[in-house]
């Protein structure tokens, strides 16, 4: 077969001790799975079906081994790029309308992740009623630590997860708390799309979600996962900056105001 141009290779996640790499087919997220960050984000917590999200699989930076210091790039169009911790669940065996109790059949394994967030982008979007995809699907917005098979960690369903930024305490939570543990979860996404191989879920996060800047580094841990470091830097590779220039902002804020873009 021929290409109009060489295809991408897949983004693929680091198995622990294995040569082996776990290739990325779609990336499924979970929104308002802890009710307490459900109540900072100043909506009730969930009940009847959970809603899902998409981000892409170029939005992966992926952990290669153990302790690396993943560097991600400050995103454009923002002034309020916010951490969200969370578990990732790697799906080994697709299907469709998975019962809770067969789920953990389907996983091959877990990993720590961040779920980036241009959160004033997601809050314009939300006030106008239009869908945030812009705010949670971009360029490094989803680092990935090591990928643990189910065989060596066995069921993840409680367990401590911690954010720190510079070594300060932001998030602090427990699997357990989650509104739709994983079964659940995976029984209700795979109701409204079959699941398959190379599926990655980002799970929810709890409270405590906040800004970070260029020069920070966000420390996420999580046992028995290895834990997930990364450091911010601009666009142009440097670690210099905050504020973002104001104009630029502007324009954002007329172009969502409906004046289009501005020149």
């Amino acid at each position: 077969m021929e290409y109009v141009f060489e295809p991408h290779p897949p983004r693929c996640l680091t198995i622990v001790d294995q040569e082996r790499r776990f290739p990325i087919r779609r990336i499924f997220c979970i929104g308002r799975n802890y009710a307490e960050h459900a109540r900072e984000m100043g909506a009730a917590p969930a009940t009847g079906h959970p809603f899902f999200f998409q981000k892409s699989p170029d939005a992966v930076v992926a952990q290669r081994h153990a302790d690396e210091l993943l560097t991600l790039c400050y995103p454009s169009a923002t002034h309020d790029l916010q951490h969200e911790a969370e578990l990732v669940v790697a799906i080994g065996r697709g299907g469709r309308e998975i019962p809770p109790e067969a789920a953990l059949a389907h996983i091959f394994g877990y990993a720590i992740g961040l779920d980036m967030t241009r959160r004033d982008l997601q809050r314009q979007f939300k006030e106008k009623g239009w869908p945030w995809d812009m705010a949670k699907n971009f360029t490094d917005s989803a680092p990935i630590g090591l990928l643990h098979p189910i065989e060596q960690t066995g069921e993840l369903g409680r367990g401590c997860i911690t954010l720190s930024v510079n070594g300060q305490r932001r998030q602090q939570g427990d699997l357990e708390q989650m509104i739709w543990p994983v079964p659940h979860m995976m029984a209700e996404l795979s109701r409204l799309i079959e699941l398959a191989a190379g599926d990655l879920l980002f799970t929810g996060t709890p409270a405590g979600v906040g800004r970070v800047v260029c020069q920070d580094r966000i420390r996420v841990t999580l046992d028995p996962l290895s834990s997930l470091e990364v450091t911010i830097h601009d666009a142009q590779g440097h670690y210099a900056q905050q504020e973002r220039p104001k104009p630029r902002q502007a324009e954002i804020h007329a172009h969502l105001a409906g004046g289009g873009p501005t020149s």
